[in-house]
C-alpha cells in the first residue's frame, strides 16, 4: 500500500508515517505542504491513499481536497485534522473524501482506517461523528441560538435586531461567530446544519 501524508507539523507528520510504515507494512512519502504533495503525485503517479492535514498551507479549505483527488486520479483521498468539528467531517465527506481521520485516533485504528479508506471505502470514527453530534447545541450560546432560529426563520439580521432588543452589528457579530463554530460558510449552510441536527 502507497502513501501520500501531508502535514506541516513535522513532528506529527514523522511519527504518523514512521507507525504506518513500520505496523501497517506501507510504503510512506511525506509532505508539509499541498502544493509539495502534488509535486510527489505528479512524479510518482497514483498513490492508494493520500491524507491530507486540513490546516496546512495550500489547503484553502476542502478546495485543496478537490485539486488532490483531481491529480490522484480518482484514487482515495482523506482529510487529516487535529481540531475539527463534526460539520467540517460530513462536509469533507460529502465533498467526496475517502474518510475523516483524527489525529487523536490511536495508532491501530489509524492503520485500520489507512486500510479501509484505500480499499475504496468512507471511513468516519463512529464515536467521533456521535459524540460532536451530541454536543452540537451546546457549542453555541443561548443568543446565538436566538439568531441561529431568525436566520432559519429567513431574517435579516435587521429584523432579528428587533425582535431581540440588540443592535444590528451585534447580531451580525453573532452570526459571524455560530458560522464558524457549526462550521458553516454562510448563513444559509448554517440553516441547513441547524436542521440537520435539531438545533431548532
Amino acid at each position: 500500500m502507497r502513501i501520500l501524508l501531508a502535514d506541516d507539523h513535522d513532528l506529527v507528520r514523522e511519527t504518523m508515517a514512521a507507525f504506518l510504515v513500520s505496523q501497517g507494512q506501507a510504503e510512506v512519502d511525506t509532505a508539509g505542504s499541498l502544493d509539495d504533495a502534488l509535486g510527489l503525485v505528479k512524479a510518482n503517479g497514483a498513490y492508494d491513499l493520500v491524507l491530507l492535514d486540513y490546516n496546512m498551507p495550500g489547503m484553502n479549505g476542502l478546495s485543496g481536497l478537490s485539486s488532490m483527488r483531481a491529480n490522484n486520479a480518482d484514487r482515495p483521498v482523506a482529510i487529516l485534522s487535529g481540531t475539527a468539528t463534526r460539520a467540517l467531517a460530513e462536509e469533507a465527506i460529502a465533498a467526496g473524501a475517502a474518510g475523516f481521520v483524527p489525529k487523536t485516533l490511536a495508532p491501530k485504528s489509524m492503520i485500520s482506517a489507512a486500510r479501509f479508506m484505500a480499499e475504496g471505502e468512507i471511513y468516519a470514527p463512529f464515536d467521533f461523528m456521535q459524540q460532536k453530534a451530541e454536543k452540537s447545541s451546546d457549542l453555541l450560546t443561548d443568543r446565538e441560538l436566538d439568531v441561529l432560529q431568525g436566520i432559519c426563520r429567513g431574517q435579516s439580521n435587521k429584523e432579528i435586531a428587533l425582535d431581540h432588543d440588540l443592535h444590528e452589528a451585534t447580531v451580525k457579530l453573532h452570526a459571524k461567530t455560530l458560522c464558524r463554530k457549526l462550521g458553516a460558510k454562510n448563513r444559509t449552510h448554517a440553516a441547513m446544519i441547524a436542521r440537520d441536527r435539531n438545533l431548532v
